[in-house]
């Protein structure tokens, strides 16, 4: 058996920057630091904060008053960030850049009078952050029948932006379908489906058809792990979600000669690792990595955690 290794996978900018802005916040602070919902969705990332002195709480009620509080890589809404001045608590901002600048684009599209379609999945911590980027005039849209069927005030005076994780495909279908609804809805200058969702999918979808079975490594909330997994199902590959190793299946490589590995944008590569180790265990004899698109996005600390000595 061989393993082929998709290029790029693993961590991307927004994901490292989140990650070293808790680090550098517990570093200069102490423990302990409260984050406002989970840094990033991994479990692995999480627990290793958590056990350097990171408290991960869902509202800010549960949060201490004189206490520090990061705001996670998915964003927050206006209303939080409120609550959060109200309160006096120190704040720090770990909300990806391009996610931040779909926040700019609802504000910059209200302020043209539009209504906004939000392309995404409902609950998910950044759809959330950024339907509440306007108190009136936004309108959520998970499938091609959500639009097909959605009522908005001004069908003239429409825009849409969209979660920056989902799949390419299927946002690319919902936006086709929200334009034959809505002949003269306008989109964002540039897609809002981020680099590094862009270039995992295409990722796999070189990798998927030379494979028997592909291997996501994400955890299960994850979303751009889950769109990973689901780009191979789509190209007719089995494909699994693992969290580690210990989740692999030896029964899923049976009759395969090649294996197929990639992990979200959440996944550290130590995980990766650890998944390579047991499948070389279950019988695979050469790890072979393949060419993609080199990634040299960078996103600074703020200025706050990074001049402070």
């Amino acid at each position: 058996m061989e393993v082929l290794l998709a290029n790029p996978r693993g961590f991307c900018a927004g994901v490292e920057r989140a990650i070293g802005i808790v680090e550098r916040a517990l570093e200069l602070y102490g423990a302990p630091i409260y984050v406002r919902h989970e840094v990033v969705h991994n479990k692995f990332v999480v627990d290793n904060l958590r056990a350097k002195g990171a408290v991960f709480v869902e509202d800010l009620d549960q949060v201490p008053a004189d206490s520090t509080v990061i705001f996670s890589a998915h964003g927050v809404s206006p209303a939080i960030r409120r609550e959060a001045e109200d309160r006096g608590l120190k704040v720090f901002d770990a909300t990806c850049p391009l996610v931040t600048k779909v926040h700019v684009e609802v504000a910059k599209m209200r302020e043209q009078g539009r209504g906004v379609v939000m392309i995404g999945h409902r609950g998910h911590p950044e759809v959330e952050g950024t339907m509440g980027q306007a108190a009136s005039g936004m309108y959520l849209v998970e499938t091609v029948a959500d639009a097909e069927r959605l009522e908005v005030e001004d069908p003239s005076q429409l825009a849409y932006v969209t979660q920056t994780t989902l799949s390419m495909d299927d946002a690319g279908t919902i936006i086709e379908a929200l334009k034959k609804r809505f002949p003269r809805i306008v989109g964002p200058k540039k897609d809002d489906i981020c680099y590094a969702t862009q270039n995992r999918q295409d990722a796999v979808k070189f990798m998927a058809p030379q494979c028997d079975v592909v291997i996501v490594v994400g955890s299960p909330n994850s979303s751009n792990s889950n769109r990973l997994r689901e780009v191979a199902q789509t190209l007719g590959v089995e494909a699994y979600m693992i969290d580690n190793a210990s989740e692999l299946r030896p029964e899923w490589l049976q009759g395969c000669k090649r294996i197929g590995v990639s992990a979200g944008a959440s996944a550290p590569e130590v995980l990766v690792l650890e998944v390579i180790a047991r499948l070389q265990a279950l019988g695979v004899k050469r790890v072979t990595q393949l060419k993609g698109k080199d990634e040299s996005v960078t996103f600074a600390l703020p200025r706050s955690l990074s001049a402070t000595a």
